[in-house]
């Protein structure tokens, strides 16, 4: 773990972060106020972001999971789908970071199946320079350049995720 820290500099620190989150659960529960939500956390690089904002949410909440997976030149797949009745309920999937946009985009169409209240896509992170499809985030923390990041639930083979700070590899 330390040989990866080590390769790398920090990017933005975890009070940064934390501002941030802050600023999206204002933003959030002013939009959601008096309602009921869903919070669809993609795993595994979102449960940081999740369990932080929902500490600072003020309107009522559960919780679901899925888990998609996306290699490369293939297919998105299910590994883990929703297991809460999601017709009828106002859904928000909350992502680390929007990269390419595919797992993301095949999502949204996914619960848009299920005819939700409403679906909205709150992100801490977007990096539009790498999208393949035209997808945007309703609630953005902060834009990002387009490099590879480290921590706060993000990884580099399943390395990384636990750091408190984000981090980008060393030129």
């Amino acid at each position: 773990m330390s040989r990866l820290l080590n390769d790398m500099n920090p990017f933005i620190t975890k009070s940064e972060i934390d501002k941030l989150i802050h600023e999206l659960a204002e933003n959030l529960n002013r939009e959601y106020q008096g309602k009921e939500v869903i919070i669809i956390c993609p795993l595994k690089g979102s449960i940081l972001f999740v369990a932080d904002l929902m500490r600072k949410l003020q309107f009522k909440v559960q919780l679901d999971f899925v888990h998609l997976t996306s290699p490369k030149n293939e297919n998105v797949r299910i590994l883990k789908d929703v297991s809460l009745n999601i017709s009828n309920q106002h859904l928000l999937v909350a992502e680390e970071i929007i990269d390419a946009g595919r797992t993301l985009s095949f999502l949204k169409t996914r619960l848009l199946a299920s005819h939700p209240a409403s679906l909205k896509v709150v992100t801490l992170f977007d990096k539009p320079a790498r999208r393949e499809l035209p997808i945007k985030a309703d609630y953005i923390g902060q834009t990002i350049d387009d490099r590879y990041v480290v921590g706060y639930g993000m990884d580099s083979e399943e390395v990384g995720r636990n750091y408190k700070n984000l981090y980008t590899y060393a030129n």
